[in-house]
């Protein structure tokens, strides 16, 4: 049924799919559809606005229009599907969900690899684990009991060149982006391990473009619903691969 109602409006001008927007939205109203900030159905949206206090760019205000009025059970429903979808299995037999701890190598047998398993000047890998997306690792990874956690945005790895030596050594990694991935699952998928791993630390590494602050403010939030206070570090580059910041995440 049609009402006339509070509802939130986005304007595609202003907005930059930073992606802060879905973070805040407690009912997955809102998704990033081609770098932008989409409303998926106005039942779904409570029009109280919690989505527009982090916008960064102003690009979204409530309006007064004739809507679908809202619909709390189809945001339930809306909610059990991101999570089932989420805790899908893939089919068997595909190796990305198997999950593995790889040993560090003995010094011993550095020296008897093979002539020609890497380039010269090239550095043994410091990645101790697998998967290592975010949708594919389960909160329960016994990889992730105790662990240094590193949750590095999809383009890092590729942009920064110390990145095995810098920042993977020593850490788990969780790799996702947070522009193109579902946001509001990331966060539940954080705020469990962060209930649960006793992590030691967590570090996060983002480019410099703003769609990228959507990972700080994720795990700002599985922090808050977690209600666990952990140690964690910001390190951002830029497209060029140079740091821009190493410093305490901001809060």
């Amino acid at each position: 049924m049609k009402v006339n109602r509070k509802i939130i409006e986005i304007d595609e001008e202003l907005c930059d799919g930073c992606g802060q927007c879905i973070v805040d939205c407690a009912e997955a109203a809102l998704e990033i559809v081609d770098g932008k900030a989409k409303l998926v159905a106005d039942k779904y949206c409570d029009g109280l606005g919690a989505c527009m206090g982090g916008c960064p760019t102003g690009a979204l205000k409530l309006i007064t229009r004739n809507a679908d009025d809202f619909d709390e059970e189809a945001v339930e429903e809306l909610l059990k599907s991101k999570k089932e979808t989420e805790k899908e299995q893939i089919p068997c037999g595909c190796p990305s969900q198997q999950i593995q701890n790889f040993q560090p190598e003995t010094p011993c047998q550095t020296a008897n690899r093979p002539v020609g398993n890497l380039q010269a000047g090239a550095s043994q890998s410091a990645l101790s684990h697998w998967p290592i997306q975010i949708r594919l690792i389960p909160p329960e990874a016994p990889f992730l009991k105790n662990a240094d956690l590193l949750v590095a945005a999809d383009c890092v790895p590729p942009a920064y060149a110390a990145f095995h030596q810098d920042l993977l050594t020593g850490r788990v990694v969780m790799l996702g982006c947070p522009k193109f991935d579902d946001a509001a699952s990331y966060v539940q998928k954080f705020t469990e391990i962060f209930k649960t791993a006793e992590l030691k630390s967590i570090t996060i590494a983002i480019m410099e473009v703003p769609c990228c602050g959507s990972m700080r403010n994720i795990i700002k939030e599985a922090l808050k619903q977690s209600g666990k206070k952990i140690k964690a570090e910001e390190v951002v580059i830029s497209a060029r691969g140079e740091i821009l910041h190493r410093g305490p995440m901001e809060r």
